[in-house]
């Protein structure tokens, strides 16, 4: 019933169900029904009751969010509904991400299906294009049981969803009056359709092409009669298609260059047809034309003379003349074997769409064009390149060489596409997006941030860009979905740069080395990712002057530069150079970081997205503590990476184990004591006798089978070696003080002392407290055995190789003692480890059994009081942090 938009009786049946048996589907309808009645608040809390029907299953819960964000939809509050779909699928695994995508892209299209009902065919358009290009994969699969599920409940047709976006976007840009647009989305559809989708559209096709066709010819001439030359030849060769091209439309077509006296194009133009069609009048036409303009009269009257004589009734071309010289000619039509000349071929046509998709994939979705100085969207982008000289070069090479090669047309689209970004720190009144989009950067008012803009496209335009992006005015940031990618791509889009340029803005002209070591573009958040994603970086200086005067071109190979900025930042140079991004060494890249500042406070983890390689959602207004938590959650997630968890500060309260500002990793980690060889071979021995082996093969193998350290639901499991606190006393006079010191003692290490902000209750073994306190050591397998750290073999799986039949089945004594002494051995070397020094945390119980860390004024270090006594090092657990 919610399907037909039939609300009350929907809402009267699902009422009935559920009084006769709660059931997930009962509360489902009525949830629907009740925001389809705008009783959004009702309609929430039903659906709400459908969790308690879920078992806990990860799909039903997924289904039930889905609902909740359609059940939104139907309720007029559209924004907040995509928004939650996109949320959603962050989270989702792969198979419901695709669901959570197609269901975005299926709402998309009803919202351009209402703004083409409404004439708003601009809104249509963008809604429709949103739709199309909402991952595509997911339209390529099998309408799977979720898909049935929304189609009986709403009535929708996700089958064909992909398709009836495509057409959709067609008309849309038909009716907004973007006839080249629209023919480029018609063959990006026919290109990336199949041949049943293909037949399956036949009819409309047609309707289209000859809708398209009777717009052009409109357009066309009006666009050549008001002289808007450029426009004209855009329409004229638009109208040239592999299906409907004549020698009308290169007639028209050369027309244009006629009229702008660029003889030489019009003859071009005019040879394509006379070569293939010698009877054609056209070739003589333009020849007199060419020559009569030039003034060479002789020569024009004698080409009027050998001109063939002959007449039709297709449209003449119009020339002006003087009144002795009487001609007239019709165009015939053009040959089949004109047009496959002329025309591109279909497969190169091919290779080159998608060689111009493979480059707008790593690029951002607005770029400054640095020849015209206007902000484009991918689909100018495209519609600048098909007007650019590279393109009409690669078009007559592919008509010259039908078989150019594939790699030849992809060099020539990467390298239209290049673009320079650029890296630099914002300063009083930035432009915005609205302040430039459908302006001319250029011509703006030369005022404060403007001016920045337009010498930083200058110089890109004159280094040979076409593109050029800056993070002010590129973005729509009122924009949630588009903020949100580009937030999650902003270290891809400088990765595939082809130059990224650092404006020093207080670096003034003919300064000496040691200018960019102090400019504030050190200290700033973003400006770390930047540099690091960029692979060809230059340093301007305050007039736009090149740093230092380092005309190389690429500023990371000028070792001068590179130590410079080694010295400030304490960036590694390997990285400074050719960074990986990754889980690898998280903890220095956290502490690269640490002394960055960012305008808005959750930027300070945002910012470090890219470094990390991960995509999280973007919620400005959340505040650091929560934005770096879900940062440092998802690392321990990823790596099992515990060395984020060694910090020295406040603790945060997204998680006590974490901290509250990236600032509590400027500090340089606390590291394990390095023992050579010798020194541990010495310890090994001397444990021998004093070590009950069997005890510490025991614990060996308690440790190896711990399980990685996890969060869920910011609560951390962390493995670890656990030793109760059996006294805690405080030094005496440190009553007003904001930090206390306290005499630490617990069973098996040495005592301690540990000051802290909090006040800790003061205990003892003769007067106990009912709170456990923990010192524990965070086990990670790979850190503590780093000599192991690639044998992933347990002390079970240590068996000998396979004896052959003759032997007994345990193999020989021999082989026996050997792995047996092998066994040992490495838990021998174990306890060795666990006998040096190590960074602990201190951990109070809670009254659910859970723990929280009580942060400390600097890093706990303690050691075992005698590593001969393995009983004090058996406490293995995994416990609840949070």
């Amino acid at each position: 019933m919610a399907r037909k938009s039939d609300w009350d009786r929907a809402l009267d049946d699902a009422v009935k169900s559920v009084s006769i048996q709660p059931s997930l589907s009962g509360y489902l309808s009525m949830g629907i029904a009740l925001c389809g009645q705008m009783q959004v608040q009702d309609g929430m809390k039903a659906l709400d009751l459908t969790f308690m029907f879920s078992n806990e299953d990860l799909k039903i819960i997924h289904f039930i969010l889905l609902i909740k964000a359609i059940a939104l939809f139907n309720a007029n509050q559209h924004e907040e509904a995509i928004l939650r779909i996109q949320q959603l699928a962050v989270v989702c695994t792969n198979a419901n991400a695709v669901t959570c995508h197609a269901v975005q892209a299926y709402l998309h299209l009803q919202l351009g299906s209402d703004a083409l009902d409404n004439a708003c065919y601009n809104e249509a358009v963008d809604h429709f294009t949103a739709a199309v290009n909402t991952n595509p994969v997911s339209f390529e699969l099998d309408v799977h049981s979720i898909f049935e599920d929304l189609t009986v409940l709403f009535g929708w047709d996700l089958k064909n969803l992909w398709q009836t976006a495509n057409q959709k976007r067609c008309s849309a840009l038909l009716r907004a009056g973007r006839l080249g647009e629209a023919l480029e989305s018609y063959r990006y559809m026919m290109d990336m359709s199949d041949e049943i989708t293909k037949a399956s559209c036949l009819d409309w096709s047609a309707a289209f092409k000859q809708e398209c066709s009777a717009l052009h010819s409109t357009n066309e001439d009006a666009a050549l009669a008001s002289s808007s030359y450029n426009e004209a030849i855009e329409l004229y060769s638009a109208a040239i298609d592999p299906n409907s091209a004549s020698d009308f439309n290169f007639a028209n077509c050369s027309k244009v260059p006629l009229e702008k006296m660029l003889r030489e194009d019009a003859l071009v133009d005019a040879q394509k047809v006379i070569d293939l069609n010698p009877s054609s009048d056209l070739r003589h036409q333009l020849n007199y034309a060419t020559l009569h303009g030039a003034q060479r009269y002789d020569e024009a009257n004698e080409a009027v003379q050998n001109m063939p004589s002959k007449s039709g009734n297709t449209p003449d071309i119009q020339i002006r003349r003087k009144p002795r010289i009487r001609h007239g000619s019709a165009c015939s039509t053009i040959s089949q074997q004109l047009r496959q000349q002329y025309v591109i071929p279909p497969e190169a046509e091919s290779t080159i769409r998608k060689a111009i998709h493979a480059q707008l994939d790593n690029a951002p979705l607005r770029l400054l064009h640095t020849s015209t100085g206007r902000l484009c969207d991918r689909e100018a982008q495209i519609i600048a390149f098909r007007s650019s000289t590279e393109y009409k070069e690669l078009l007559s090479l592919t008509t010259k060489h039908g078989n150019l090669r594939k790699e030849c047309i992809e060099e020539v689209v990467v390298m239209y596409f290049r673009r320079v970004m650029l890296s630099h720190r914002w300063e009083g009144k930035e432009p915005l997006l609205h302040d430039i989009q459908d302006k001319v950067v250029y011509k703006l008012k030369p005022v404060a941030g403007i001016v920045k803009l337009r010498s930083f496209c200058e110089i890109a335009r004159d280094a040979g860009y076409h593109w050029a992006w800056i993070d002010t005015c590129c973005i729509d940031k009122h924009n949630n979905a588009e903020l949100q990618e580009s937030l999650n791509s902003m270290f891809i889009w400088y990765r595939h740069s082809a130059l990224t340029i650092v404006y020093l803005s207080d670096v003034v002209p003919l300064s000496k080395p040691g200018a960019l070591a102090r400019s504030a573009w050190n200290q700033r958040g973003w400006t770390v990712p930047e540099f690091l994603a960029s692979e060809v970086v230059l340093f301007y200086q305050q007039d736009w002057t090149l740093y230092l005067d380092d005309r190389s071109p690429n500023h990371k190979e000028s070792t001068a530069i590179m130590q410079e900025l080694e010295d400030v930042t304490g960036i590694n140079p390997q990285a400074l150079v050719a960074f990986r991004p990754g889980m690898r060494g998280a903890r220095e890249k956290l502490q690269w970081a640490s002394t960055r500042v960012t305008t808005l406070q959750e930027d300070s983890a945002y910012s470090l997205f890219g470094l990390f390689d991960v995509h999280l959602r973007v919620n400005y207004g959340e505040k650091k503590q929560n934005a770096l938590g879900r940062l440092l959650q998802e690392i321990v997630a990823q790596s099992g990476d515990i060395t984020v968890l060694d910090w020295v500060g406040k603790p945060s309260e997204f998680n006590s184990c974490l901290p509250a500002d990236i600032t509590s990793y400027e500090a340089p980690p606390f590291t394990l004591s390095s023992l050579s060889e010798d020194q541990m071979q010495k310890s090994v021995s001397s444990l021998r006798h004093a070590v009950s082996v069997e005890l510490a093969s025991r614990l060996y193998q308690k440790l190896d089978q711990l399980s990685a350290p996890r969060f869920a639901h910011r609560r951390l499991h962390l493995p670890c070696i656990a030793f109760l606190i059996t006294e805690v006393k405080r030094r005496l006079g440190q009553d007003q003080a904001t930090y206390f010191t306290y005499e630490v003692k617990s069973d098996g290490l040495h005592d301690l002392q540990i000051t802290t902000e909090d006040r800790l209750i003061q205990f003892s073994r003769a007067r106990p407290t009912r709170q456990t306190f923990l010192l524990v050591r965070p086990w990670d397998r790979c850190l503590e055995l780093p000599d192991f750290a690639d044998d992933t073999q347990s002390m079970e799986d240590w068996s000998a190789p396979e004896s052959p039949s003759h032997e007994s089945p345990g193999g020989s004594p021999k082989e026996k003692d050997h792995v047996d002494s092998e066994a040992h051995s490495r838990a021998l070397r174990l306890i060795v480890r666990l006998g040096q020094p190590f960074g602990a945390f201190l951990l109070a119980q809670q009254r659910g059994g859970e723990y929280k860390r009580i942060a400390s004024e600097c890093d706990i270090i303690a050691q075992v009081r005698d590593m001969a006594s393995v009983d004090n090092m058996m406490d293995v657990r995994t416990l609840e942090i949070l």
